[in-house]
């Protein structure tokens, strides 16, 4: 038997118990991926009720210690998820954020930093990538570990769409939206296939319609989901939370696991020095690597656009 080996249990820092921080808690807990959940907020009788109403539950599912702290508590963290700042209001693109939020990492990403040089960061306030290429430069960490929930949430919508559109299970429809997680975000139509079967040649097969007005129809939904729900409810939350979960997942099981998550880019289709989502393999070591995408030319153009929007908000905060 091996000696000398220094066990850690799995700790995951949830900076921000907001409605996405502190759903993602409740969708950890569940999964019983962790040891150790602790909730750290500017407001600290939230993070404290939080952690109280989580502990209260602690019967029903695997053994985790939960708990309110503060960013020392972020010192031998494997995942620093960053779900703090403002919240998107009615009618707010997701890029007029970007300020209000600039000014909040600009405080909590060097005070988390201090503490914690071997984490991974996963950043989950929008908007996202921006805040994700942020925290990059804020934190000085190396690029493989920052990663930004970037388009999971949007790709997931899509798989949805498609799926209610054609009646199949969702885990059997493949797409990708790429780009910006945001108005910019690129539907990767030529890729789309169900259980392998290229989606146009599928619709066809099965008498469904698939011309390019109604994919445009169904990205729509896509785009303009989040809207949606705020102008409804106020939040988005539950999604999320679960998109969350799945990356810290596939870290802490070091699953190499296919996601459109967003990290940096250099060289890529000419995009370089920017954060945005791609499909990436995800392993324990954050971002193992990115896939160069065979996109059609629009599709790519498209890309591309997404990648110079948001590499004007980046210059205008002078990073």
């Amino acid at each position: 038997m091996a000696t000398g080996l220094h066990f850690h249990p799995p700790k995951v820092a949830i900076v921000g118990t907001g409605f996405v921080g502190s759903t993602f808690a409740y969708a950890l807990m569940m999964q019983g991926i962790v040891s150790e959940i602790v909730l750290i907020d500017v407001d600290k009788k939230r993070a404290e009720g939080e952690a109280m109403d989580l502990n209260h539950g602690l019967s029903f599912v695997r053994p985790v210690k939960i708990w309110a702290g503060d960013y020392a508590d972020c010192e031998d963290a494997d995942i620093i998820v960053i779900s703090a700042g403002a919240a998107q209001k009615p009618d707010e693109k997701r890029l007029e954020l970007v300020h209000r939020n600039f000014e909040v990492f600009k405080d909590v990403v060097p005070r988390i930093a201090r503490y914690n040089r071997n984490g991974i960061f996963l950043i989950a306030t929008n908007p996202v990538d921006i805040m994700t290429y942020s925290t990059l430069k804020l934190s000085g960490f190396p690029p493989s570990r920052v990663i930004g929930s970037g388009t999971i949430l949007d790709t997931s919508r899509l798989r949805y769409v498609i799926s209610e559109d054609l009646n199949i299970d969702t885990r059997n429809v493949h797409a990708y939206i790429i780009g910006e997680h945001g108005d910019s975000e690129v539907p990767v139509w030529s890729l789309a296939n169900v259980a392998g079967t290229p989606l146009k040649q599928f619709c066809r097969q099965h008498n469904k319609t698939c011309d390019t007005k109604h994919l445009n129809t169904l990205f729509e939904r896509v785009k303009n989901a989040a809207y949606e729900i705020i102008e409804r409810k106020g939040r988005t939350y539950y999604a999320i939370g679960l998109g969350l979960t799945r990356i810290v997942e596939s870290i802490l099981r070091n699953e190499n696991a296919i996601l459109t998550v967003s990290s940096l880019l250099q060289n890529y289709d000419g995009v370089n020095d920017m954060c945005l989502s791609v499909p990436s393999i995800v392993n324990r070591e954050g971002i193992r690597s990115v896939l160069k995408l065979p996109l059609d030319n629009r599709e790519l153009a498209k890309f591309r656009r997404s990648a110079s929007i948001l590499r004007k908000i980046a210059d205008s905060l002078k990073i």
